[in-house]
C-alpha cells in the first residue's frame, strides 16, 4: 500500500525558507546548471553535498544516555528539555531538528544539481567518481532524515509508515508538488543509490582530503549500517567486510597513541580522536553545533547529562561483560567531572572548535568535527549481524578486538561462555534499579532466549560505549524497542523520581521527531502524536 501526501510548497524541503527567500534561492543557487560545465565546478559543488548541521544533539538527548538533574540546575536550554522529553521542538538552534532538516535538504539539492550537470554533460566516464560521490551523499542525507523524522524501518510496517520526501532531481519551478514517501520507499531509494554509487567512487579523485568525502570505505560502512537497520544480516556482513576487511586490526583506533598525546581535558582528547590521520576514522564531518560544550568540560547543558549514576549502573563504568573498570582503566580514559550543578562522565567523540566570523567583535560559530563512520562501529555492525546469523564465535572475535583495544589491561579470556555468565547474572533493568541488561522487544527484531539474547546484550553494551555522545544509541533504542522512563537524579546521585506516565515504548509516535513547524504550515503532513 502506497501512502502519498501531496504538497505544494516553495522549495520548503530544500531550504525551509519563505516564498521570498526561495525565489531568491532559485535566482542564485544551485540550479543554474549551465555553469556546471567542468569537472572542477562539479567538484566544488559537491563540497556542499554534506549537511552543515548534525543529528548528534537531537538523537543523543532523545536517547537513554542522559538523565535529568533537576530544575534547580540552571545550565539548560529549552530545546534540550524538549528533546529530552520527546516533545515537539519549538526552538530554532544550530542543533534543532529544523536546522538538521534544512541542512540535509540543502545537501541533497547540491548532490542533485551535480547529478543533473553530469547528465547534461553526457555522463562521460571521466565524471564517474563525481556521480558516485553525489549518489552516496544523497543516500546519506536521506538516511539521516528518515531515521530522525520517521519510525525505524520494520518489515511489517515500513510500507505504511510515513517516511520523508526522497528528492531525485533539482527543482527549477516555484511551486513543485511533493510526495512524502513511505519508509520502505525511502530505504529502497537509498539502497538503489548506494548500489550505483559504490562501483563508481574513486578515492584518488578526492586529492588530499578523502576523509571528508563519501570515500569507498565510508560508503560501504553506510551500506552496512543500512543493511543492519533493514535486518539484512548477510549484506551487513558483506558490506562491513568490504569497508574494513575481515581482519581490521590495522584500521582500529590507536588508543594508546591518543592516550599518550591527548593530555588535558576531554575536549583536547576529542581533537586528537578526530584527526584525519587516524585510520579508524573512515570519514569525518564538520557541523555547526554546540555538541562540544554539552559533552565537554563545560557547564553547558549540565541539567541533562550523562552523569555518574548512569555511567556506574548502565554504561561506561558499569558491570560489563569484561568486568567493572575504573575511569583510568580505559584507553583513552573516561573523563569524570563533578561539582555544584555539574555531573558528567564523558569520552572523547566530537571535537569542539570556535570559528571567529567577526575578528573585531570576536564573535563566531561553535563547530564540531566528528566521525560518522569508524572502523569500530562498522566492526560492531558486523558482530551484531553475525549474532543474528547465530555465528557467535565469529561475532565474539570482533567484540574481543574492541575490548582488547579499549582496555588498558586485556582480559585473559573473552568468550561466548563468559558473555552468557555475565548476562545471566544480571537482573533486567528498571529505572529505579538499573543494570546494563534492558528488555529487548522481539516484535521489533526477533531473537532467541539464551545465548543469542545474551550476546545481543553484550554487543549493545559495547556498542553503547563506542557510540556514546554520537546519537547512534537513539537508533538502537528505536530498533530494539527499548523502553525509556525519564528519571530525576539528585545531587547525592540517587533516583529521586521516575516519570512513568511518559514512558517511551516500542514504535511510540514520539520516536519520529516532529517535522519543522514551517514545513507543516506549508502543508506537509505532520508525524502523528
Amino acid at each position: 500500500m502506497k501512502r502519498t501526501n501531496k504538497l505544494c510548497i516553495a522549495m520548503i524541503l530544500a531550504c525551509g525558507l519563505s516564498l521570498h527567500s526561495c525565489n531568491k534561492f532559485l535566482d542564485e543557487l544551485p540550479d543554474n546548471r549551465a555553469t556546471l560545465n567542468t569537472e572542477s565546478k562539479i567538484d566544488k559543488l559537491l563540497v556542499s553535498a554534506y549537511p552543515q548541521n548534525a543529528y548528534l544533539v537531537s538523537a543523543e538527548f532523545s536517547s537513554d544516555n542522559v538523565d535529568d538533574y533537576g530544575i534547580s540546575n540552571p545550565y539548560s536550554q529549552r530545546d534540550l528539555e524538549q528533546l529530552f522529553r520527546w516533545e515537539d521542538v519549538t526552538e530554532d538552534s544550530n542543533d534543532s531538528p529544523k536546522s538538521l532538516w534544512e541542512a540535509c535538504y540543502n545537501a541533497i539539492a547540491s548532490a542533485n544539481a551535480a547529478l543533473a550537470a553530469i547528465d547534461e554533460a553526457g555522463s562521460p566516464s571521466s565524471l564517474n567518481p563525481q556521480r558516485g560521490e553525489a549518489l552516496a551523499a544523497r543516500a546519506n542525507a536521506h538516511f539521516i532524515l528518515v531515521n530522525i523524522f520517521a519510525q525505524h524501518y520494520h518489515k511489517d510496517h515500513a510500507a505504511r509508515d510515513l517516511g520523508v520526501t526522497y528528492m531525485l532531481k533539482p527543482e527549477d519551478v516555484l511551486n513543485p508538488k511533493y510526495d512524502r514517501q513511505t519508509v520502505q520507499e525511502v530505504y529502497d531509494y537509498i539502497v538503489k543509490d548506494l548500489q550505483e554509487a559504490i562501483p563508481l567512487i574513486d578515492d584518488s579523485s578526492y586529492g588530499a582530503t578523502p576523509k571528508y568525502h563519501m570515500n569507498t570505505r565510508a560508503t560501504n560502512a553506510l551500506a552496512a549500517r543500512v543493511a543492519l537497520y533493514m535486518q539484512d544480516w548477510e549484506k551487513a556482513v558483506s558490506y562491513a567486510n568490504t569497508a574494513i576487511g575481515e581482519n581490521p586490526m590495522n584500521l582500529l583506533r590507536n588508543n594508546e597513541e591518543i592516550s599518550s598525546n591527548a593530555v588535558g581535558q576531554v575536549t583536547d582528547a576529542s581533537i586528537y580522536y578526530n584527526r584525519s590521520s587516524i585510520n579508524a576514522n573512515l570519514m569525518l564531518s564538520t557541523a555547526v553545533t554546540d555538541h562540544g560544550t554539552y559533552f565537554g568540560a563545560f557547564y553547558a547543558g549540565a541539567r541533562f547529562s550523562h552523569g555518574g549514576y548512569l555511567a556506574n549502573t548502565e554504561t561506561l563504568l558499569a558491570n560489563a561483560p569484561y568486568g567493572r573498570k575504573r575511569s583510568n582503566e580505559f584507553k583513552p580514559r573516561v573523563y569524570v567531572y563533578n561539582g555544584t550543578n555539574l555531573d558528567k562522565c564523558l569520552v572523547p567523540r566530537v571535537s569542539y572548535m570556535f570559528e571567529i566570523t567577526d575578528p573585531v567583535a570576536r564573535t563566531g560559530l561553535r563547530r564540531g568535527v566528528y566521525a560518522p563512520f569508524t572502523t569500530e562501529e562498522t566492526m560492531l555492525v558486523r558482530a551484531e549481524a553475525l549474532i543474528h546469523l547465530k555465528r557467535y564465535n565469529e561475532a565474539i572475535v570482533d567484540m574481543k578486538r574492541w575490548v582488547d583495544n579499549t582496555l588498558v589491561s586485556k582480559p585473559t579470556t573473552f568468550t561466548v561462555d563468559l558473555v552468557n555468565a555475565w548476562a545471566n547474572s544480571l537482573a533486567y533493568y528498571t529505572a529505579s534499579n538499573p543494570t546494563p541488561k534492558k528488555n529487548l522487544d522481539p516484535n521489533m527484531i526477533p531473537f532467541e532466549k539464551g545465548t543469542q539474547e545474551n550476546m545481543l546484550h553484550a554487543l549493545l553494551f559495547i556498542r553503547r560505549f563506542e557510540t556514546m555522545h554520537t546519537g547512534l544509541r537513539w537508533f538502537d533504542v528505536k530498533r530494539y524497542g527499548i523502553e525509556i522512563e525519564r528519571r530525576l537524579i539528585t545531587s547525592s546521585n540517587i533516583v529521586s523520581s521516575v516519570e512513568t506516565a511518559t514512558k517511551l515504548k516500542a514504535r511510540d509516535n514520539r520516536q519520529a521527531l516532529q517535522l519543522p513547524s514551517d514545513v507543516i504550515t506549508a502543508g506537509l503532513t505532520p508525524n502523528p502524536r
